[in-house]
């Protein structure tokens, strides 16, 4: 169950400073906070052995500390951040990737420490013991249902992403070239069609206020390397499927979605093949590295995944979604364009503001989504 709705949504983190945590970065999304090594987080780490989603959790796996995801209420689309947000955003999406990270943990381990708000809390630098009052309250109206403690991991340089129908920009180029990210497709397919088989179709993962670029599987290759790319390509359409399958079940297409994978240190010792072009990826001198993938950052989301209502599923047309297919829908028809990214037209510099209809809409699908999808009511 979703707490009441708060008057203003959470656009921007400020934990107490007493905490001393560094803040590590501001995405579309996630503040991301480092947490510090301590005894208190070694000994929470062991204690959750063969909890956290099929991790095999080892003492060094912390030994450079862990990481705070605090997802906010924070909304982008087409690469643009909105200077309002969507009430509870953050703790739906929260709620959703952990559900999903615990039902696919078997296929791939996953970056998940813990999601409780007293699990979390406790590992902090300053105990709440500690703290004043005033912190704690502060603390936790900022941190409770939408955070994360997850493993720190070397981010892979691509998006994982699947498709499994033919939508966006995969059915833009499909008219143009009949290929999606330069793979070839069977003719006479028409928009929102179900694939044949689920296509693997990487892209670039860009900086805050760039533009992800869809790149062909041989380009990411030259990125990340021949096994390593094979290794998360097969990761990507397991647990696509399996999600896939699980949300039909629920009345729901997964049409298609975004995985990000980490490496972190692994034993036995397997090795990294060949080398990719990007500096960080590539083998080490012996042509062997220790690495392992992880599942990072959020899981099958409606903000990194398209989803379709099953009942009335027509192609050849887009289809209803519950995702952010709606935001982007009312972006194009008030006029945004590549190049607009800040502002509407004849508003330049000024920011895209959320309509609250669209807002409060948007929020609703979001919500209906994860109560489909996790089976509570909210």
């Amino acid at each position: 169950m979703l707490p009441p709705l708060p008057p203003q949504p959470l656009l921007q983190t400020s934990l107490p400073t007493s905490l001393n945590l560094e803040l590590v970065s501001r995405g579309k999304v996630r503040d991301i906070y480092n947490v510090p090594f301590s005894e208190d987080l070694a000994k929470f780490y062991a204690s959750k052995l063969g909890e956290s989603g099929g991790i095999d959790l080892k003492i060094r796996d912390v030994e450079q500390g862990a990481l705070l995801f605090i997802a906010t209420d924070r909304i982008s689309a087409y690469d643009v951040i909105f200077k309002n947000g969507i009430s509870q955003k953050g703790i739906l999406l929260t709620q959703l990737s952990a559900f999903w990270f615990k039902e696919l943990g078997d296929i791939v381990p996953n970056h998940v420490i813990s999601t409780s708000f007293e699990e979390i809390i406790s590992v902090l630098p300053l105990h709440p013991e500690e703290m004043t009052q005033s912190d704690y309250e502060d603390l936790k109206t900022q941190l409770k249902g939408r955070t994360m403690l997850v493993r720190k991991a070397r981010v892979i340089p691509i998006e994982a992403i699947v498709r499994g129908y033919l939508t966006g920009s995969a059915w833009s180029e499909y008219k143009a070239h009949s290929t999606v990210h330069s793979i070839p497709v069977p003719p006479n397919l028409i928009e929102s069609q179900k694939l044949p088989e689920p296509l693997f179709t990487p892209s670039t993962k860009a900086d805050i206020g760039m533009h992800d670029e869809n790149i062909s599987p041989q380009r990411a290759r030259e990125i990340i390397g021949t096994e390593l790319y094979d290794r998360v390509e097969e990761i990507s359409l397991a647990l696509y499927k399996r999600a896939a399958s699980y949300a039909e079940t629920k009345g729901l297409i997964l049409a298609d979605t975004k995985f990000e994978f980490g490496l972190v240190d692994s034993e036995p010792e397997v090795s990294s093949g060949t080398a990719g072009s990007d500096p960080n990826f590539r083998s080490q001198p012996d042509g062997k590295s220790k690495w392992a993938p992880l599942l990072i950052d959020e899981l099958l989301t409606p903000d990194s995944s398209r989803y379709w209502p099953l009942e009335g599923y027509q192609p050849g047309k887009p289809q209803p979604s519950f995702d952010k297919q709606y935001l982007r829908d009312w972006m194009v028809m008030n006029g945004f364009k590549k190049g607009l990214e800040s502002g509407p037209p004849g508003k330049d510099g000024e920011g895209w503001f959320i309509a609250a209809g669209i807002g409060e809409g948007t929020r609703q699908r979001y919500v209906d989504c994860v109560g489909r999808l996790t089976g509570t009511a909210n």
